[in-house]
């Protein structure tokens, strides 16, 4: 029988984490290079991962009242020009093109984030304090000219999102909310991709353009560097005021609104796949995983109708779990092992002539490879609880080196040492934008990661890890993707 040789990941993540991404996005069937410079393409698997943040996603939208919309992609330049802060931020990153309607018509941004466009409905559309909150998402395509090497999922040129926009009465709401979104990316990164995260404020320095304040989850990956997840923005009433948006409050006197907006993106899959994936290939979050289970028959002439049949009797009773069921013949069963391995299934149940002897199967899970035999008639109850066991092991295993990455340390000798040994520094800061951008040349590429939520204040006395100032704040530092 002729069977395909398909060669699996040829270096090992301890080794060279880079180039294993890579290697395994690719081999996995997730993603692949587009040819458009700066560009990927999401496979069939990379965009069911994404459809399955969206359908998680939404459902915690629907219940927080947000409902989805969709804005145009190009946006009039002189929308950018109308906050200068945002404008100035995103200037770099923004891909412009000719407007041909009409000879002399201003140029059109493609979208990098589209505060400016929808705002500018928004205008429009707020008259009173009846019409607040306006909570407003759109799951979108933006672009950033990005000029650095391509890494899938985590940095491109093109890439998919969401954005949330909301509008306010108050500040105390606009700030409530605010930490809201956040703490549903915190849930979703936890119970959907048991990633965990650090969560806190973003320094002055690394604020999102415009922003009063910005919010943010950091998780902390293998090869010691943390990546961003998502980000929650206080904007304040600079965009308001930029845009005209204004309300007859409850007095009927004139006011301006607070206004939010927050954001995940594909990125979540790259981090996943980073946090949880080992040699042999994916190791996909159970709830995250398109298909749970693969069943893979073991053929031989004299048994091999009753066992397709019975195989096919255990794909419709695990239906719920989107089972595949692999009957071609033109691939050998170890063939098949490694490429559901490769792809990530949480649950391989292999079903042969002594499985069928004794009315079972033999399930192997993802994760640990451990093997067991599960009666058939018992597994429609044991699928789950192994499901869910796996996703505990997977969340304590990552949130174990977190914890176990974070070093504190209080000057810059130690600091040094703990990004060189790709740790998670904690350490006291002053807040200066200049002090931050020394610590980063000093570091070797370090950045601020964020000031954590109930540990925000440096105790009185404490010293900036740099410039030996009064620290105003704890931070974590590392390096970051």
């Amino acid at each position: 029988m002729a069977e395909e040789k398909k060669k699996g990941i040829t270096v090992k993540k301890e080794d060279d984490m880079a180039e294993w991404y890579a290697q395994l996005c690719l081999k996995s069937e997730l993603a692949d290079y587009a040819p458009v410079k700066g560009c990927y393409i999401l496979r069939p698997l990379g965009y069911a991962l994404w459809e399955k943040i969206q359908e998680y996603f939404n459902k915690r939208m629907k219940y927080r009242g947000v409902q989805n919309a969709y804005f145009p992609l190009f946006i009039p330049e002189s929308f950018f020009k109308k906050e200068a802060t945002h404008a100035k931020g995103f200037t770099p990153e923004v891909a412009w093109i000719a407007n041909r309607d009409e000879e002399g018509s201003e140029r059109l941004a493609i979208r990098p984030t589209s505060e400016t466009i929808m705002y500018d409905s928004y205008a429009r559309w707020l008259r009173s304090w009846r019409d607040l909150p306006i909570r407003i998402n759109q799951w979108a395509n933006v672009v950033r000219w990005e000029t650095k090497a391509t890494k899938l999922f985590l940095r491109s040129r093109e890439f998919l999102w969401q954005e949330g926009h909301c509008v306010y009465e108050t500040n105390q709401d606009c700030d409530r909310e605010v930490e809201l979104f956040l703490m549903e990316y915190k849930d979703l990164c936890e119970n959907l991709l048991a990633v965990p995260v650090l969560y806190g404020r973003k320094t002055d320095k690394e604020k999102f353009a415009g922003a009063d304040y910005t919010m943010t989850i950091e998780a902390f990956m293998p090869d010691g560097k943390a990546i961003q997840c998502g980000t929650s923005h206080n904007l304040g009433q600079g965009f308001a005021k930029a845009f005209g948006l204004s309300f007859q409050d409850k007095n009927g006197e004139a006011s301006i609104p607070w206004q939010s907006s927050w954001g995940i993106s594909t990125r979540l899959i790259g981090t996943t796949v980073m946090q949880h994936s080992d040699n042999r290939g994916l190791v996909l979050p159970p709830n995250l995983a398109p298909n749970k289970v693969a069943i893979v028959p073991i053929l031989y002439d004299q048994t091999r109708d009753i066992i397709l049949g019975k195989c096919d009797q255990v794909k419709n009773e695990l239906r719920e779990f989107d089972p595949i069921l692999d009957d071609r013949e033109e691939y050998t069963p170890g063939w098949k092992f490694n490429e559901w391995e490769l792809k990530g299934v949480p649950i391989r149940l292999e079903l042969g002539p002594k499985d069928l002897e004794a009315d079972q199967v033999t399930a192997v899970v993802r994760d640990t490879g451990e093997k067991q035999y599960i009666k058939i008639k018992d597994l429609k109850s044991a699928i789950p609880e192994m499901l869910a066991l796996m996703h505990e092991r997977m969340f304590k295993k990552a949130k174990q080196h977190l914890e176990s990455s974070i070093v504190e340390v209080r000057n810059l000798d130690e600091l040094n040492k703990a990004i060189e040994d790709k740790r998670l520094a904690k350490t006291y800061f002053c807040g200066e934008p200049e002090c931050e951008d020394l610590i980063k040349d000093k570091t070797a590429g370090a950045t601020s990661r964020c000031i954590p939520f109930n540990d925000e204040k440096a105790p009185k006395g404490s010293k900036c890890v740099h410039c030996a100032k009064e620290a105003k704040w704890n931070i974590y530092f590392s390096k970051s993707y």
